[in-house]
């Protein structure tokens, strides 16, 4: 964790009001696959007010630095995933793709800048072997694992890589954890059966997200 960072952090809050309501109505629009819909005010609300927790988390655990960008963007990414896997059950590429694309310059931006190459190198293996070993459970048990969440988790392990491997594991982790209390509950509250399909994104953002958020604190994972 970084010392705090004020201009930065004002910074990242001043550019999530005014990014937040955009990324609600994206969220709306690709879900809905209506580009005239229009988001809740109570949805642009929580939306922008996630975004400034997790870009200020961002601008805390990475500092002043290229990577910080990476983390900033995947938060925004993340937020419409998950707000449109658990909507319509589905991962647009055009969301997906980008974030890839984004978090992978910034990172060798960083590297470029501060040397961070053993980082830099880190997160590109962990994508792959996060990308490989999720087309082979999606290839086996396709109901499961859709390809969608497949390039999610490619994104995270290039994202939790450059961190370092414990965050990745961790990450992974507390995401299935996540994902199992949710579907208990559902089945608890029988809201869901056993066939049921349940949105896979969300358990696996909220567990990249607690798993940087104990990284930020100094927590050992």
């Amino acid at each position: 964790m970084h010392l705090a960072h004020p201009g930065l952090l004002a910074t990242a809050v001043v550019v999530s009001l005014a990014v937040g309501p955009w990324l609600a109505r994206v969220a709306v629009r690709l879900a809905s696959r209506d580009d005239a819909a229009r988001p809740s005010a109570v949805r642009v609300a929580v939306t922008t007010a996630l975004l400034a927790v997790l870009t200020s988390g961002a601008v805390v655990l990475a500092g002043p630095r290229p990577a910080t960008l990476a983390l900033a963007w995947a938060a925004g990414a993340g937020l419409v995933l998950g707000a449109v896997d658990l909507a319509s059950h589905r991962l647009p590429d055009r969301v997906t793709f980008p974030a890839h694309a984004v978090c992978a310059v910034a990172l060798a931006a960083d590297a470029a800048v501060l040397g961070s190459w053993s980082a830099l190198l880190r997160a590109g293996i962990a994508a792959a072997a996060a990308f490989g070993l999720a087309a082979l459970l999606a290839a086996l048990a396709p109901e499961g694992l859709g390809f969608g969440d497949v390039k999610l988790l490619a994104l995270l392990g290039l994202v939790l890589g450059w961190i370092g491997w414990g965050v990745l594991l961790a990450g992974v982790f507390l995401g299935l954890l996540t994902g199992a209390l949710v579907s208990l509950v559902l089945l608890a509250t029988r809201r869901a059966g056993l066939r049921t399909a349940v949105p896979f994104a969300p358990p696996l953002l909220t567990g990249a997200v607690l798993a940087l958020a104990l990284a930020g604190s100094g927590s050992p994972i």
